[in-house]
């Protein structure tokens, strides 16, 4: 929150945030347990990082939840990165002797710094987030 409220500060530039939701989390952690559940999110957290830009955020949010912030983004920035951060979860990942693909539902939200608080730009993005997951699943919504 204080590096989004930092970003939100910096007049003449543009502020992006994605809220993203594993779309399939629970069921591997009901049908191969916890342990499995933690070593997916950590090897989801690895391959978003990867994908990021110099100067994104990536922070857990909690569960199955994750944000990104992107300071600084100019016309189709965020887009890009939030098809970046689904096409890296494509590849299937190896869990406890089981193979098993997961999607992502991604809120997108973007507003020029000093326009929005925190707050706003959180609820923007989790909301849109809500929509994705509506539609259909691993998708982006606005």
């Amino acid at each position: 929150m204080e590096r989004l409220e930092f970003a939100l500060s910096q007049r003449g530039s543009s502020v992006g945030l994605l809220f993203l939701d594993l779309d399939g989390f629970k069921q591997v952690n009901d049908s191969l347990g916890h342990d499995a559940g933690d070593e997916l999110l950590r090897q989801v957290a690895a391959r978003f990082a990867g994908s990021l830009r110099d100067g994104d955020v990536l922070a857990r949010l909690g569960g199955d939840e994750f944000i990104v912030l992107l300071p600084g983004v100019v016309g189709n920035d965020t887009a890009m990165v939030a098809r970046r951060l689904e096409a890296c979860l494509a590849e299937p990942f190896v869990l406890a002797g089981a193979t098993l693909t997961v999607g992502v539902s991604v809120g997108v939200a973007t507003r020029p710094a000093g326009q929005s608080t925190p707050e706003d730009l959180l609820r923007e993005a989790d909301a849109a987030m809500y929509q994705a997951k509506a539609t259909a699943r691993a998708t982006a919504a606005r």
